[in-house]
């Protein structure tokens, strides 16, 4: 049964100015396909920070397409309280994670369920093209929902929404296991949920490496981290390994000094991962690369699949994303909230309705 909704509502828009903007707005109708959401929390991503918040006009190689004036937020989890016309899976009731991209659903990629990589021009990001999470209502493709277990909090379900999804894709991708140690490097909120997926994948030890001294504290805290170590202590952490290196190593960091201390810290035969958005990669080729066989791989967010996969897994592994977190707000403070986000937080900052778990 489709429970009452007011007919209008505040949504945080960002006017690329270092600020936000509370704006009112008529809360939407579900049309076919389509479900209205009550967003229990939403998360601030990084890429919003650079491309949105801060005016940077550059996303992708293309000059000014990215951000056309909507509510902002592509991190949002809820529970869908409408339905539309020709729903077939969710219900109202449902709780549900929001892959932040609606695909076309035709093209290889979103036939794969990478709609992150959608060729087609209807494309649309929540919180980029079309209107985010970060209000108390959103209206999402029911193709875009994915099932949150009873067991997360609408906190977790927004952290799996991009950062943890960002992670576990990069993982997969280099095939984490007990068979060695991996080596997570930038410990913002996505190399923080690197540290948490590998300890549940079954990292022999999980170790990281971040310049920010407040932020390694933090990571230690997560519980997720053996050890987190300066860069410029990086041959002290490859001593923790026998000397031996690290079979798996992430890049979160988008940073040169990052992806040169991953592949610099790798044994031999081992696989880099790269996920950190930006920067350049440089590296001497011959001993780095050629002679420890290294195998790099690069990813993209992860697959609608993927990310059901990760929710049920990390249930399965007895993780919290939300442990992450290190600053919760209401969307009334959002000038506080992304200012932090875009400063000094020790970790992970959200949106968090009143009352939602």
């Amino acid at each position: 049964m489709n429970e009452a909704v007011p007919a209008t509502m505040r949504g945080v828009y960002l006017p690329g100015t270092s600020s936000t903007e509370l704006r009112e707005l008529g809360v939407p109708e579900p049309g076919p396909g389509q479900v209205l959401i009550q967003v229990g929390a939403s998360g601030i991503c990084g890429s919003d920070i650079g491309y949105i918040y801060r005016g940077y006009k550059t996303h992708k190689g293309v000059d000014g397409p990215a951000y056309r004036g909507v509510v902002s937020g592509h991190e949002p989890s809820g529970r869908i309280i409408r339905t539309g016309p020709d729903c077939r899976r969710f219900s109202a009731g449902d709780r549900v994670i929001v892959y932040h991209i609606a695909g076309c659903g035709l093209c290889d990629n979103c036939r794969r369920g990478y709609f992150i990589s959608c060729s087609a021009e209807s494309r649309a990001s929540y919180g980029w093209q079309r209107d985010g999470g970060n209000a108390p209502y959103l209206l999402a493709e029911e193709r875009t929902c994915v099932p949150l277990p009873d067991e997360l909090s609408y906190v977790d379900g927004a952290l799996i929404a991009c950062g943890f999804g960002t992670a576990y894709e990069g993982l997969r991708r280099v095939g984490v296991s007990g068979e060695g140690d991996l080596l997570v490097v930038g410990l913002g909120p996505v190399g923080l949920a690197a540290g948490l997926i590998g300890s549940g994948m079954g990292a022999r030890t999980v170790v990281g490496i971040e310049p920010s001294e407040r932020r390694r504290a933090w990571a230690m805290e997560t519980g997720a981290f053996d050890a987190v170590y300066a860069p410029d202590r990086l041959d002290e952490a490859v001593a923790g390994t026998g000397g031996r290196g690290f079979a798996f190593a992430i890049d979160a960091s988008g940073s040169a000094p990052g992806r040169s201390a991953a592949l610099q810290a790798a044994a031999e035969w081992g696989h880099v991962s790269l996920v950190g958005e930006g920067g350049e990669l440089t590296t001497e080729v011959s001993d780095t690369l050629l002679h420890k066989q290294l195998t790099l791989h690069a990813s993209w967010v992860t697959s609608l699949p993927a990310m059901a996969e990760l929710a049920r897994n990390l249930v399965a592994w007895g993780i919290r994303p939300e442990r992450i977190v290190s600053d919760r707000f209401p969307l009334e403070r959002s000038d506080e909230a992304f200012a932090l986000a875009a400063g000094a937080s020790r970790g992970k900052v959200v949106f968090q309705s009143e009352g939602e778990v």
